[in-house]
């Protein structure tokens, strides 16, 4: 691994402008619905939103109460969150209409009944959708439902040309620097109470009043031993140095029994599902971690199958926080600095990871998330220990000839004010959006993590619906919300087999593999 990550100058210059033009990204933002009062809500998936399984753009993440948002790729972060804010007007119109629930703006949850009460997605009656439910009821097993309320943002990006190669060769640059977007955008120092209420933690209380705990020095709490974390899953060091050393670790993890979910067990003794399988992974998406390589895959396809035939098409970044200072959760200029870094990471050298190497990314990233903002931390690089504002400063001096290429060919500086944007945030900490946070939570709520989280939800609810929904959007999404539920209807009426019959053939390890 190098200390750095220089981009040798004939890479960049080598990137025409029609090649940038065509870079695509976009979003998948998860947001719990919660009642009034900051608790979570137990009402079904709106009707008015569709069916979940089948809505291209609006659906649901592990519980019935968290919505994920979907974007479709586009060409321009402005297109990219035209759309976004769309989907959540419509959203927030049709929440508005049944009541007074709105979304939670923090990454982090809301106040959380009793575990095994925190209700999972539901689907419907086909295969596909019990299987889905079933895959959610397994992950409460495996984890507690409480760790899978948290909600971030995911930002889907691809540039044309990558091979599989380009695509793992970016993917191991990205986790080694991992830790800089943590450190400059992780939202998440604060929590509720009731997510460690009966877990063991090194949270501290934070003072004041409303029960909140935190980590003075933290950035990303999602991100860290709290959040989308698994003892099981730390035996699993995935090598990230082609696609074939990728799906072979992901294929044991999915084959293979593992012991402790043997014990939980398939079915419980009233006959109900307890989980897919028994192996350390039920599927490929169970897999945690901060950055995915993915392909779009037709209905019924392994993800594992899908890749090792035709290879990787995008990567999906996992590890943003919500902004809750942001209606949307991201900023523009968010958004851009990811172009930026993921450019960065396409074109520097990336040598072959190590198992030594797996071990000090796991270790940088716990240290940043946890501890990100305290003076004087440092991160583990080959040359030696380097402190994280050094090496982040390092990075973002990297990033300016990416940052002027791309406004040249895309047009004005947008790219540009992005970097300044980031730099300004390394230069002055008490700006990170996690020191704001706490700063917020203290000085304007006396210590309360659900006031704050709870005020910055009412005050995008009030901005989004302040306004009427146009007439044409919502038409648009009555007649997606319609189409969703006759496709669930037809998935349902067509299916035949028995769901245990469904369930042996979708986890067959045959299915993963080509040929």
């Amino acid at each position: 691994m190098n200390n750095n990550m220089n981009v040798p100058g004939e890479r960049l210059a080598a990137l025409a402008p029609g090649r940038l033009a065509g870079m695509r990204r976009g979003i998948e933002k998860e947001s719990l619905r919660v009642q009034p009062d900051g608790k979570l809500a137990f009402t079904p998936h709106p009707a008015a939103l569709g069916a979940p399984l089948t809505h291209p753009r609006i659906t649901t993440d592990f519980s019935e109460a968290q919505l994920e948002l979907v974007t479709g790729a586009h060409a321009s972060v402005p297109a990219m969150l035209d759309e976004l804010g769309q989907i959540h007007q419509v959203v927030y119109h049709e929440l508005q209409a049944l009541g007074d629930e709105m979304l939670w703006v923090s990454s982090m949850p809301c106040v959380l009944p009793v575990d095994e009460t925190i209700p999972i997605g539901v689907y419907g009656a086909s295969n596909v959708g019990r299987a889905k439910s079933v895959y959610r009821m397994g992950l409460g097993h495996r984890y507690g439902r409480r760790m899978q309320t948290i909600s971030g943002i995911h930002y889907n990006w691809s540039l044309p040309g990558l091979a599989s190669d380009d695509y793992f060769a970016l993917i191991r640059n990205f986790r080694r620097r991992a830790f800089a977007l943590l450190y400059l955008f992780g939202a998440s120092p604060a929590v509720c109470g009731t997510f460690v209420a009966g877990r063991e933690h090194a949270l501290i209380p934070l003072e004041g009043k409303g029960g909140a705990m935190y980590l003075p020095w933290a950035t990303s709490l999602r991100m860290g031993r709290l959040g989308y974390q698994s003892q099981a899953q730390a035996s699993l060091a995935v090598s990230y140095n082609g696609l074939e050393s990728y799906a072979a670790s992901l294929e044991e993890a999915l084959t293979q029994p593992y012991p402790p979910y043997e014990a939980i067990g398939i079915r419980n003794l009233g006959g109900e599902s307890n989980q897919l399988s028994t192996t350390l992974l039920q599927i490929e998406n169970e897999f945690y971690g901060t950055i995915r390589p993915k392909r779009v895959i037709r209905s019924g396809e392994r993800p594992l199958h899908a890749l090792r035939e035709h290879g990787v098409e995008y990567v999906e970044v996992r590890l943003m926080d919500l902004d809750p200072f942001e209606p949307l959760g991201i900023a523009a200029h968010t958004a851009r600095f990811l172009d930026l870094f993921l450019l960065a990471c396409l074109l520097a050298d990336s040598p072959p990871d190590t198992p030594q190497e797996i071990a000090a990314i796991d270790r940088n990233q716990q240290a940043a998330a946890a501890r990100g903002r305290e003076p004087g931390l440092h991160m583990e690089l080959p040359g030696g220990p380097q402190l994280l504002t050094e090496a982040v400063a390092a990075l973002l001096a990297q990033l300016h000839p990416i940052a002027q290429t791309l406004d040249a060919a895309l047009g004005g500086a947008h790219y540009a004010q992005a970097l300044a944007h980031a730099r300004a945030l390394a230069q002055a900490p008490e700006r990170l959006p996690s020191a704001r946070v706490l700063q917020a939570i203290r000085q304007e709520h006396g210590g309360d993590f659900t006031g704050f989280a709870l005020a910055q939800s009412r005050r995008v609810q009030a901005s989004l619906t302040a306004r009427a929904c146009p007439a044409p959007l919502k038409a648009e999404y009555d007649a997606l919300a319609a189409q969703s539920v006759r496709e669930q209807a037809a998935l349902e009426a067509a299916d035949t087999q028995p769901f245990e019959d469904y369930r042996l053939h979708y986890i067959s390890a045959d299915r993963l593999r080509v040929g």
